[in-house]
């Protein structure tokens, strides 16, 4: 969509980027910026920097970075025109009507609507005589008809093309139905198929906080395999991005949710009051799903499996929560092997007592780590308590002297010298952190560069020239003034920022803007990312107009020393004999 700059330039003056990205990152002030844990990435120490001076922000850990409308497209998994209409409608702009192409966001509003049909299909199904979803539902998991209208339960019958033809009927193509997952798509001797992909399973829909049905989750009725089948990444969802039943349990919450393994648990516990139960959707815990648990509690109780996946599962969701703001405590389970086996083998009081006595992320990780260990014996205390220090250099000053207390009466060892340990172990920690930071930064440095373009590690001295001019012509537009009858992108080396600059030349010789708001429609997500990177690359030297010039005769002189000048046509010839003119008087 051709949005006219003076609207975009309007809009970001309104948005307080601080006030936007707050919901989902806990910013501190760092100087003129705010700094806070990355949510694009996992990382321990901030690296995520918000510019409000410009509303821009930049992550320099992954690299990712742009303007207020570029965030939201990334955490909302918006396109660019869905981010632009939901920041005005932030700000109370009116979008200005325009003829242009919203390809994927009507391809993302066709899956929803598909999908609601489906939804829809699914849940009539049930009505059909002798339906055995709705036998599953009712008898077999003991659920009210209530329960399965307020979460849309369905059944998906049997065969290959019962969901096709009905929502052909209404007019959806197999094409988008594919696009959707609702359909598969096969291909055999040069002929093309469709069919359900969906078949003999009774459905769970997936609803975002709006209440739009993004993805289903199907299992079978009995024991076979796969027992689960779920919607992979579409245009309207993608796995590790949203929580089930949190459009539900967010209204209920009183500022604690439950966080279960699975959507069958999370029935279950909302059959039997516990509506503040949700559940990740077939994957570990992840940070964006944390980032998002975060803005509707305070505290989040994890109820996972008492097996032995269930538990490593544990403590790979209490490392990610434990770099948001949440209070952690773990629900031990005794009797079961899930949720649902406590609920019906002894009741919803047994599971509330067993979530009010849930120990807190401390008490849970000093009892893993207790284990078998013989604390009679002094080999067995010994190793407990260097385990224990552990956990405990990795907590507040309160919480190291409260516990060393209960550890030091437990034990009959002296307070200070858990202390003492506990210190050591947490500088010890500082500098391994410190040190996995640095290398973690290298990686993903390094990566990113081979990723944005492979050839800059064929000419690095032309890249660095490159990367620097492109800085500084975003810091300072006007030299572009003074470059243009000497320089073209033809003379960068690097197939990425030579794109980047035919982009960034066309629109500084048509007298655009090139600030971070202005570019996010222009520039592909990660030519904005690379834009921010060198320009706040630039932010410190000192005579950026002699430092451009420098750049530019680098690249002149990296010019290919193998042009047949006998080929070239009148044109050409011309320009190429003007640079070269310029380049032996500017040396």
């Amino acid at each position: 969509m051709a949005i006219p700059d003076s609207y975009l330039q309007e809009l970001s003056a309104r948005t307080d980027i601080e006030q936007l990205i707050s919901p989902y990152v806990n910013l501190r002030r760092s100087g003129r910026n705010l700094m806070g844990l990355c949510p694009f990435h996992n990382e321990k120490t901030p690296s995520f920097t918000v510019y409000t001076e410009n509303n821009s922000f930049y992550c320099f850990g992954c690299g990712a970075g742009g303007s207020a409308v570029n965030f939201l497209m990334r955490m909302e998994r918006l396109d660019y025109v869905e981010a632009v209409k939901a920041l005005s409608q932030r700000v109370g702009m009116q979008l200005p009507e325009d003829n242009y192409d919203d390809g994927l966001a009507k391809k993302r509003l066709r899956i929803l609507a598909a999908n609601r049909e489906a939804a829809k299909f699914f849940y009539g199904q049930l009505k059909e005589p002798g339906s055995p979803g709705l036998d599953y539902w009712l008898n077999k998991r003991g659920l009210t008809p209530q329960l399965v209208k307020h979460f849309g339960l369905g059944y998906a019958p049997e065969g290959w093309n019962n969901l096709l033809d009905h929502l052909r009927g209404q007019g959806y193509a197999p094409e988008e139905l594919a696009e959707a997952n609702l359909v598969s798509r096969s291909e055999k001797n040069g002929r093309v198929s469709y069919y359900d992909r969906f078949r003999g399973r009774v459905m769970v829909p997936i609803l975002d906080l709006r209440g739009n049905v993004i993805a289903f989750g199907g299992r079978v009725l009995d024991d076979s395999k796969p027992k689960y089948i779920n919607t992979s990444d579409t245009l309207a969802y993608k796995k590790g991005r949203d929580i089930y039943a949190l459009n539900f349990a967010k209204n209920d919450a009183n500022g604690r949710l439950i966080l279960v393994e699975g959507y069958m648990d999370v029935i279950a516990l909302h059959q039997h009051g516990f509506t503040q139960a949700v559940a990740c959707l077939g994957t570990a815990l992840t940070r964006d799903q944390a980032q998002l648990l975060s803005r509707y509690a305070g505290e989040v109780v994890l109820s996972y499996d008492a097996d032995e996946a269930g538990q490593k599962a544990v403590q790979r969701a209490l490392e990610i929560l434990g770099q948001t703001n949440l209070k952690l405590r773990v629900l031990k389970l005794s009797g079961g092997k899930d949720p649902d086996e406590i609920l019906k083998a002894y009741g919803a009081e047994k599971y509330r007592q067993l979530l009010e006595g849930a120990a807190n992320e401390i008490e849970f990780s000093l009892l893993r780590v207790r284990g078998d260990l013989d604390l009679e014996t002094p080999a067995g205390k010994a190793d407990y308590l260097r385990e224990a220090a552990k956990i405990l250099a990795r907590c507040s000053q309160i919480e190291r002297d409260i516990y060393a207390s209960r550890l030091s009466e437990e034990l009959q060892v002296g307070k200070e010298a858990i202390l003492a340990q506990a210190a050591q172990e947490r500088r010890r920690g500082d500098r391994r952190q410190e040190r996995d930071r640095q290398r973690e930064l290298m990686k993903l440095q390094d990566a990113q560069s081979v990723k944005t373009d492979p050839q800059r590690g064929l000419h690095p001295a032309a890249a660095k020239a490159e990367e620097r001019l492109l800085g500084l012509l975003l810091r300072h537009p006007d030299f572009y003034l003074r470059l243009r009858e000497t320089l073209s992108p033809g003379d960068f080396v690097t197939p990425f920022n030579r794109e980047l600059a035919e982009k960034l030349f066309a629109r500084l010789e048509s007298a655009q803007g090139v600030e971070p708001e202005l570019l996010t429609g222009a520039l592909t997500q990660r030519e904005q990312d690379e834009a921010m990177r060198m320009k706040l690359a630039c932010e410190a030297i000192a005579n950026p107009w002699q430092e451009c010039e420098g750049c530019a005769r680098k690249l002149l002189g990296e010019r290919p020393k193998d042009i047949n000048v006998s080929q070239l046509d009148e044109n050409a010839y011309l320009e190429l004999f003007a640079k070269m003119k310029n380049h032996t008087e500017d040396d």
